[in-house]
């Protein structure tokens, strides 16, 4: 199993997913590699969560997977959030160069 289809089941399997988009924009970095994801969640389990308690949820599903890659951007949402933004997520930037990651 990639490591998309495993962040994908191990998101499933720990949360109640309303939507999940899970993008891989690898294509857009240097590294060439399955190394960068834009993770579009919508749960139930975020109401009454900040951001980064959301973020840490996320996270602790995904621990194992996280030595992985090299980046994971996190777009959290409730189901009410999500209809409010007409169920759409900020685009990610471009890649700067940076560090050649």
């Amino acid at each position: 199993m990639g490591i998309a289809a495993e962040i994908e089941s191990r998101v499933r399997q720990g949360l109640d997913v309303a939507e999940l988009e899970l993008v891989n924009e690898s294509h857009m970095h240097k590294r060439g590699v399955d190394s960068h994801f834009k993770l579009v969640l919508v749960s139930p389990a975020f109401e009454g969560l900040g951001l980064v308690k959301r973020h840490q949820l996320v996270y602790g599903l995904l621990k194992a997977e996280m030595v992985q890659i090299h980046a994971l951007a996190l777009h959290t949402f409730t189901p009410q959030e999500w209809a409010e933004r007409g169920a759409n997520a900020a685009a990610s930037p471009t890649c700067r160069g940076g560090n050649g990651l």
